[in-house]
C-alpha cells in the first residue's frame, strides 16, 4: 500500500520557521516532521510514499537526494572527488517526489499523482502533523466498510 503525503502548502501559521523551508521540513528532535510522519506509517507496514511538493519543494528533494549526508557519518576525499558513507542509517522506504505546484489545492495535488498511485487503495496524510493513530486499524475498518474513502 502507498501513502500520499501532502507537503506543498505555505507555512503561514509558523512563518518564522517556514520562510526558508516548507512546513514538513521543520525539525522536531533533529529530524523533519515529514520524517516522523513517514516513520509512523512505516511502523504500520507502509513504506512506499508519494510526496506532493509545492512551496520550496526543492528543499524536500535535496533532503532525500542527500539522505545519507543527513543520517550517517561520511568522509569526503577531495582529491579523488569521492564520498564514503559510514554506518548507513537508512529507512526501508521508497519515496516518489512530485512537484504538484505551489498554489494547487488538495484535489489537484491528488489528481497530479494519480498515475503514481495506480488503481489501488492508498492512504493520504498531511506532511506537517504527527499523531498517535492506529493506521493498521483504520485501514482494516476502511476495508471492512467497503467504502470508497475513509476520513
Amino acid at each position: 500500500m502507498k501513502c500520499v503525503v501532502l507537503a506543498g502548502g505555505l507555512g503561514s501559521r509558523i512563518a518564522e520557521e517556514s520562510q526558508s523551508r516548507p512546513k514538513p521540513m521543520v525539525e522536531i528532535g533533529g529530524r523533519p516532521i515529514l520524517w516522523h510522519v513517514m516513520k509512523i506509517y512505516s511502523q504500520h507496514g507502509i513504506r512506499d510514499f508519494i510526496i506532493c511538493t509545492g512551496f520550496k519543494g526543492y528543499v524536500i528533494k535535496e533532503y532525500f537526494a542527500n539522505y545519507f549526508l543527513h543520517m550517517s557519518d561520511v568522509t569526503f576525499d577531495m582529491e579523488k572527488n569521492a564520498m564514503e558513507v559510514h554506518e548507513k542509517h537508512a529507512e526501508p522506504w521508497r519515496v516518489t517526489l512530485v512537484d504538484t505546484g505551489e498554489g494547487t489545492m488538495t484535489g489537484g495535488r491528488l489528481k497530479r499523482v494519480a498515475d503514481y498511485i495506480g488503481n489501488q487503495t492508498f492512504c493520504m496524510t498531511y506532511g506537517d502533523g504527527v499523531g498517535d493513530v492506529d493506521i493498521t486499524a483504520a485501514i482494516a475498518a476502511h476495508k471492512k466498510a467497503e467504502k470508497k474513502a475513509t476520513v
